[in-house]
């Protein structure tokens, strides 16, 4: 078999597992030979070969039968087991595939593979995730184990992903040495699920608890399933009994978790518990701008023009894989059809995006919200009074609809009592220049804006 038909064979996959599997399980798998009906693949490591092998593996064997090649059995091998012991990979193939996994297990730990997209080079940092960064930085330049667990928590495409990653490429950069592990809580419950099968629960013990730095994304997902909760508290303990770095990712702060037990709540809020915020306009221009640079680096005659890139991230605004997602429409789209990538362009292209983007909050529930937050009556948000009191929360109610809605000026007056459309201009442009200097303004209207977005 050529790498040729290998490459045929995963055109086929990616339409049968869908992208996200394709990417995952499929993508990194490099083919290494075909010898006496055996079809030998280098993988990162053998937890994903056995996952590759129990899931997908008939219908890789499959596929390479229908396009004529004559293959009986599949073997996965650690590439990096695989290109330096050709011998080793030779006798893993000739081996029963219960012992050789038995070996592999015994050697790998049980990680899942790293995005090598996902560096702190490659992270875009703003107000909104700087604690978060910052933090991530501190861990992974190793030394004392002063944040145990460091524990990032936010809402979907926010970067938790990326800094666990990360955090993971930079300690295995300065320190070769360590033992990391990187898996999300799904893969700990399948490992574990699986030790308890195949009564290996003495190997798992000793694997997770050998390592020097145990990562475990979205540990929401082990919420509810006791048996699993107990076996993650004990690994959590003997870990920090032994000063291991233990980095903990989830959707939410652990007291806000549902099902998860007290005393692993308890745990995790004993180290540093930091919160990656909703993106702010700056960060979201912050990060298309740099994938543009990169994107450039490439294909230089790339042409995006003025106010196309300011327009994305002022309409894109509650997800960064999203917005991501929409400026990679926007490159293929230039890369095919050879065009400068003009702000009509960009919304007839995005249109489908746009409109699921667009903001549903009226001014109404703005008004209700803001009168709620400042503790004023909705008949004085709207009302004649001037006092200060009830001035300052109506022009944060009117910087609100004017940024959060489509209404225009003269139609948002018209919403608070009548009041000019000048008036409404002078309340914006007001508190657009005070939340420079007030932080307590500025945050005001962040946690106003995340409230209406919920």
């Amino acid at each position: 078999m050529t790498n040729e038909t290998w490459g045929r064979v995963r055109e086929i996959l990616r339409e049968e597992v869908g992208q996200n599997n394709y990417r995952n399980w499929i993508e990194p798998l490099e083919f290494a030979e075909l010898e006496a009906g055996v079809a030998t693949f280098l993988v990162p490591t053998n937890f994903m070969g056995n996952w590759v092998e129990r899931n997908f593996g008939d219908k890789i064997l499959r596929r390479m039968i229908e396009l004529g090649e004559k293959v009986s059995r599949l073997v996965f091998v650690v590439a990096e087991t695989g290109r330096a012991k050709p011998a080793a990979a030779k006798a893993a193939n000739g081996a029963a595939p219960a012992a050789a996994r038995a070996r592999a297990e015994s050697e790998e730990l049980p990680g899942a593979p790293l995005d090598p997209r996902f560096t702190f080079d490659s992270f875009v940092v703003g107000k909104p995730n700087q604690l978060a960064h910052a933090a991530a930085r501190r861990v992974a330049e190793g030394g004392p184990v002063t944040f145990n667990p460091l524990f990032l928590y936010g809402g979907v495409g926010l970067g938790k992903t990326h800094l666990m990653h990360a955090i993971a490429w930079e300690i295995q950069a300065r320190n070769p040495e360590l033992r990391v592990v990187y898996l999300s809580a799904e893969q700990f419950m399948y490992r574990f699920v699986q030790a308890l099968r195949e009564k290996q629960m003495m190997d798992f013990k000793h694997l997770f608890r050998s390592v020097d730095v145990l990562m475990v994304d979205d540990v929401q997902f082990i919420a509810g399933k006791d048996s699993t909760q107990e076996e993650f508290f004990h690994t959590f303990n003997a870990l920090v009994d032994q000063n291991k770095q233990i980095i903990i990712s989830a959707d939410r702060a652990p007291g806000e978790i549902k099902d998860l037990e007290d005393r692993i709540k308890s745990r995790l809020q004993s180290g540093l518990v930091v919160d990656l915020h909703p993106t702010d306009y700056e960060l979201r221009l912050g990060i298309l701008q740099t994938k543009v640079a990169r994107y450039r680096e490439q294909y230089p005659d790339l042409v995006i023009a003025d106010g196309v890139l300011e327009f994305l991230a002022h309409r894109i605004s509650t997800n960064v894989r999203v917005l991501e997602g929409a400026l990679m429409r926007l490159f293929a789209f230039a890369s095919l059809v050879g065009q400068e990538i003009t702000l009509e362009k960009a919304q007839d292209a995005l249109s489908d995006i746009l409109r699921a983007s667009d903001r549903k909050v009226t001014v109404e529930e703005i008004q209700r919200k803001v009168a709620e937050h400042y503790n004023i009556r909705m008949s004085d948000m709207i009302g004649p009074k001037r006092q200060r009191s009830i001035a300052r929360p109506r022009q944060v109610a009117m910087y609100l609809a004017k940024t959060m809605t489509t209404r225009s000026l003269p139609d948002i007056g018209r919403r608070f009592g009548g009041r000019d459309h000048t008036t409404v201009m002078h309340g914006v442009r007001r508190i657009d220049e005070l939340k420079v200097g007030d932080t307590q303004l500025a945050e005001d209207l962040e946690m106003l804006r995340r409230s209406l977005e919920e």
